[in-house]
């Protein structure tokens, strides 16, 4: 959602109509995720991609009908469709997506939470009677709930809202309310606030890989407390940069199970406590700098300093993945594809 919230506010600011496109389930090897996003505007401008490029025409040509008649389409392309060959998915994958008309009402929750970077989910009715498909009901992390499913849907739907909130994945699921013949299925999308990567010292590898990480979609913070490596002419892009001690700094910034930390001062004064805050949060992802000999030393500093074999397992040192990198952006991208294996890890499970 995040990659398309620029464009569809600019088109909403011209007075266009705005259909989105959701990949509300996958099966096989299928280009995009589940809760991959396109929109269209009225002009068949398009923003976002559900398919990775195979499927991209035929949604644009659904979003332009579901504007004109305003009524929501769930689409099917997989290898048994004769449709899968037209659009490219002959690879074996099938995906569903659904279309639907974007509607103030329960947008301008979900858009504002989301630049917030607040944990969202939103739960829309896909299939059932043609009145009911597209309503859409926001849910904030808080408890704070936005639109209406109608029907007596509000309550069973808001309960497993929060359930799919804590578990931080989208879902369809199935509901069959007592005054309706057939069942509905709906979609609860979970956004979550962008990934963060803070890196713990100002070093020339932290120089790439604040680059990397941008590109990536993380948000950016760096911390260092020496001013002649932590300073805003070493670092023009990141997010936000800390001059104070680590522990400190980790402690205002707060970690979550969106963080990742990478410390590479090595230094020990900068470094163990950085790490004695990171392995003791929720971040996915905590990874150090230096060889196996300073890993072993450092493991045992940190034994000594109160820290459990446990949470000591979840560091990643040496850091990053051996491509036998040898420059700093070398380096830097060895870091940044074992943050995002890691990510991706923590997601499926």
């Amino acid at each position: 959602m995040k990659e398309i919230l620029s464009d569809t506010e600019r088109w909403i600011k011209t007075g266009q109509a705005v259909a989105i496109g959701t990949v509300i389930q996958t099966w096989g090897s299928a280009p995009r995720g589940v809760g991959a996003k396109m929109a269209v505007s009225a002009k068949g401008e398009i923003s976002g991609s559900v398919s990775g490029g195979c499927v991209e025409g035929a949604v644009v040509e659904a979003s332009l009908e579901v504007m004109d008649s305003g009524v929501p389409q769930l689409l099917h392309f997989g290898v048994s469709d004769e449709t899968a060959w037209e659009v490219g998915l002959a690879c074996g994958g099938t995906i569903d997506v659904f279309v639907n008309l974007l509607d103030p009402a329960w947008y301008e929750p979900l858009s504002s939470a989301i630049q917030q970077e607040r944990t969202v989910a939103a739960a829309t009715i896909i299939q059932g009677q043609s009145e009911q498909l597209g309503r859409t009901s926001v849910l904030l992390e808080d408890g704070k709930a936005f639109g209406s499913l109608g029907d007596g849907l509000d309550e069973a739907a808001l309960e497993a809202a929060r359930e799919v909130l804590a578990s931080g994945k989208s879902v369809r699921r199935s509901f069959h309310p007592a005054q309706e013949e057939k069942a509905l299925d709906i979609f609860f999308d979970v956004i979550l606030p962008s990934p963060v990567l803070v890196i713990v010292g100002g070093a020339h590898i932290s120089i790439a890989l604040v680059e990397i990480a941008r590109v990536l979609g993380f948000r950016t913070i760096v911390i260092d407390p020496r001013r002649s490596f932590g300073n805003a002419s070493r670092f023009p892009n990141v997010d936000q940069l800390v001059q104070d001690w680590p522990d400190q700094a980790l402690s205002e910034i707060g970690l979550n199970r969106s963080s990742a930390v990478a410390t590479l001062t090595h230094d020990p004064k900068l470094d163990d406590p950085a790490l004695m805050v990171a392995l003791s949060s929720p971040a996915f992802y905590v990874g150090a700098l230096g060889s196996q000999k300073t890993q072993a030393r450092r493991r045992q500093r940190l034994l000594e300093a109160g820290l459990s074999e446990t949470q000591l397992d979840r560091l990643h040192g040496p850091i990053g993945l051996d491509i036998q990198a040898r420059t700093p952006e070398e380096i830097a991208l060895s870091i940044m594809a074992e943050v995002v294996a890691a990510r991706d890890s923590a997601q499926q499970t």
